[in-house]
């Protein structure tokens, strides 16, 4: 199957999604090539970038099923020809 380089960006407004956060990028980790969380302490949230190689599909499903998440907003980036 063709797989695609994307980034997924998260802003983590909230602490109660945390646990819920880790569970689904530890599901999808077989994809993941890399991660970097970065805590904003002065505005109270964390921004979580995704770097992945995988299908469509499972970016797509990644990204909605983190969007669902309270607190949590995403923008996915995919790369043009890759």
């Amino acid at each position: 199957m063709e797989t695609r380089i994307a980034l997924i960006g998260i802003i983590l407004e909230t602490r109660e999604s945390v646990a819920e956060l880790n569970n689904l990028l530890s599901e999808y980790g077989d994809y993941v090539i890399g991660r970097m969380g970065i805590p904003y302490r002065e505005k109270g949230i964390h921004v979580i970038s995704v770097a992945m190689d995988a299908p469509n599909n499972i970016i797509s499903a990644l990204s909605g099923k983190l969007g669902m998440l309270p607190g949590v907003s995403t923008k996915t980036i995919y790369g043009k020809n890759i």
